[in-house]
């Protein structure tokens, strides 16, 4: 079997040390070929130009794989959408990894990528950019614009409860617009989601499937910093669906608008600002799981 590894040896604050243990294993199974990533960018790039891979591993977070799907589901080449994609998760949070069932341990989810089977799987588009997981507008996307880079890599998740607090105190968030086919939807902040998961074992979206072609959405419709720390104490004890400021529903795309400058991060990483259109595409990814 040819295999092609993409390895981020900076995801997460282990991947470095793994590169070595990851390559052995994979050779003693398989032709391997691995791309290093040195930069942002390095992993789409990587996708979109590789030919004759029989299954391309992925090791990294959930952004590094959000690169390699984006390189994959654009490259010139036909069939290169249809390739097998594996998973050996040694980011920050590793959420597809908690999503599918992936192991995060590396010699078990080797195996797993190595002799599994694969399941399609939809993922979202954003403005044109593919996201396996979810879209966050508002306050999570404030938060990630604000996660310091240098902090990041030293701590891992703790550099976004950081920007998390700073959001949270300042907290003066713009109302956002949701137009979707059953009419216009408003609030603070939102999710569009296509996993249950969110950043770990919350869920945010706790009645989204990533094998269904449609994409979930949870609203906070409140403006309040009281209201929004209630909600999050809610989402953590799996309780947010019932409060009056929260609003929830499943739709194929979403035309996402505000009057002012509104952040958003997409899988993890900084996306960009509003507006945004958001559509499910269906069966696009052959995930290994």
């Amino acid at each position: 079997m040819d295999v092609t590894l993409i390895i981020n040896p900076i995801a997460g604050n282990k991947a470095f040390r793994s590169v070595g243990e990851i390559e052995d294993l994979l050779k003693e199974k398989a032709d391997l070929t691995t791309f290093v990533t040195r930069k942002r960018g390095d992993a789409l790039s990587y996708a979109k130009e590789l030919s004759g891979a029989d299954l391309v591993i992925v090791a990294g977070g959930d952004g590094t794989i959000n690169e390699v799907i984006n390189g994959m589901l654009t490259a010139d080449s036909t069939g290169q959408d249809r390739i097998p994609l594996g998973i050996i998760p040694v980011g920050t949070a590793n959420v597809l990894a908690k999503e599918t069932g992936i192991p995060e341990n590396i010699e078990d989810s080797v195996k797993l990528a190595l002799s599994g089977t694969p399941r399609k799987l939809s993922v979202g588009k954003i403005n044109g950019r593919y996201f396996m997981l979810m879209a966050g507008i508002g306050f999570d996307g404030e938060t990630v614009f604000g996660v310091n880079g240098g902090l990041k890599k030293i701590s891992g998740k703790f550099a976004y409860v950081v920007s998390g607090v700073k959001t949270l105190i300042r907290f003066n968030l713009p109302l956002i617009k949701i137009k979707t086919s059953s009419g216009e939807m408003q609030g603070y902040t939102a999710v569009v989601s296509n996993v249950r998961c969110y950043g770990g074992h919350q869920y945010v979206t706790p009645e989204a499937s990533i094998t269904e072609p449609v994409l979930d959405i949870c609203i906070f419709k409140g403006k309040t910093r009281m209201g929004f720390l209630r909600f999050v104490i809610d989402v953590l004890r799996g309780k947010h669906l019932h409060l009056p400021e929260v609003e929830y529903g499943k739709f194929e795309e979403f035309d996402i608008t505000s009057d002012r400058t509104v952040h958003v991060q997409i899988d993890g990483d900084y996306f960009g600002t509003l507006p945004v259109k958001i559509e499910v595409v269906r069966d696009a990814v052959s995930l290994i799981c």
